[in-house]
């Protein structure tokens, strides 16, 4: 069987889940990125070909007349590659939706279709509608002026009514992070078999070796047994200007505590001024990008509690590969699966300066609980999110499309 993956971009965590597919007996995995800066990849995710163990064909992108960007030579590729499944995303989606033609294309050579989403931010069909009919975005970053009574809006009304159930309904499964997946899809209309949640996660069996051959280690920071630890991209939706907030307040309560920032980004020179002016710039450690999980996991080993303000997915996954506590409010919906409040960490409510502290209070007021907390959560990935279940349920998804 070969899957073929279209992707705005490669980002080295994702490659190794892709490795393990590829390793599946009868399995090939393909990939389609674009052949520069993938317009749907965020600033500083980090890409890579290292190490990557499948094909990938690099094609240019394009403006599409909807506006949002498909690939050029992609009719090509595929009538090249002749791949069993093709597992797309959004806005690639997009296409097959408005053009007839492709996807008439597609299935006369009996290839089926798979749609993977977190769903993250997607909203229920009826909520969706009675959005856009009080004048709501009709695009992903455009706000209509239009009157919900004028002719011109009824157009674009129905456009998006029919785009996203045609878009949701019109593929052989849907492949997703979360398990809300099947209520937002199902309130389309879609059926509950044709829904397979794979979560999220990093190649963990990587991690667990990595992690083996530094555990206890930590050549990276000075020891503190207060060490609050983020790890990300330094861009604005992460929200690391909240965490500095809060443990400037921390620090009049816990003087010896510091904070590490693991990763780079547009934000990182507005971030250290803001230490700057907090007068906590001492106690703020700014390591930079680590992307080798020998040395990032000695930044994990290095701290008492692993803090996501904002939103992100991943960072989750590893730090509590080691043992770490998780604090986190909303992130990208996967953490509603790995964190659960009061056993392995805490969610905060979201934008909440004063819930975040009070909760990061608690935990570094009893470090031996908080460390108790990380071992259930280091349990959490053995047992229930890891490589392994992700590449079974993916694979069960496969199965399910052929067999249609």
């Amino acid at each position: 069987m070969k899957i073929l993956f279209t992707f705005g971009g490669l980002p080295h965590y994702y490659n190794l889940v892709l490795n393990r597919l590829n390793q599946v007996e009868g399995q090939e995995i393909v990939v389609i990125a674009p052949k520069s800066q993938g317009k749907s990849v965020g600033a500083g995710v980090h890409q890579t070909l290292d190490g990557v163990e499948f094909k990938v064909h690099f094609l240019e992108e394009y403006k599409t007349a909807w506006g949002k960007p498909f690939f050029k030579n992609f009719l090509e590729t595929i009538e090249a590659e002749k791949p069993d499944v093709i597992v797309t995303i959004w806005p690639y989606i997009l296409t097959f939706v408005y053009n007839p033609l492709l996807l008439w294309k597609i299935r006369s050579m009996g290839i089926k279709l798979i749609l993977k989403e977190i769903p993250f931010n997607i909203p229920k069909f009826q909520e969706a509608l009675d959005y856009y009919a009080k004048g709501g975005a009709v695009t992903e970053t455009l706000k209509t002026e239009l009157k919900p009574s004028s002719l011109a809006f009824k157009l674009k009304y129905s456009l998006l009514k029919y785009t996203y159930k045609r878009a949701f309904n019109m593929v052989d499964a849907h492949v997703d992070y979360t398990e809300e997946a099947i209520d937002v899809f199902g309130s389309y209309g879609v059926p509950k078999e044709k829904i397979f949640v794979i979560y999220n996660s990093p190649d963990t069996d990587i991690i667990f070796n990595e992690r083996a051959k530094i555990e206890g280690v930590n050549t990276v920071l000075p020891d503190n047994p207060l060490r609050l630890l983020h790890v990300g991209r330094l861009v604005k939706w992460k929200r690391v200007d909240l965490l500095m907030d809060v443990f400037a307040k921390l620090l009049k309560k816990f003087p010896i505590a510091k904070l590490a920032i693991v990763g780079t980004g547009p934000e990182l020179d507005n971030l250290k001024q803001q230490a700057k002016d907090l007068g906590i710039e001492e106690s703020v450690e700014f390591a930079g990008a680590v992307y080798e999980m020998t040395q990032l996991g000695q930044y994990f080993n290095a701290s008492l509690v692993y803090v996501l303000a904002g939103m992100g997915g991943l960072s989750i996954n590893d730090a509590m590969c080691f043992d770490k506590p998780i604090i986190c409010s909303v992130a990208d919906g996967t953490e509603k699966k790995l964190v659960r409040d009061g056993y392995n960490g805490y969610i905060f409510k979201n934008g909440d300066a004063k819930d975040l502290y009070q909760k990061l209070e608690s935990m570094m007021s009893n470090p031996e609980k908080t460390k108790e907390m990380g071992l259930r959560s280091g349990d959490i990935i053995k047992n229930e999110v890891n490589i392994h279940v992700v590449i079974k349920n993916y694979c069960e998804a496969f199965k399910y499309v052929m067999k249609k």
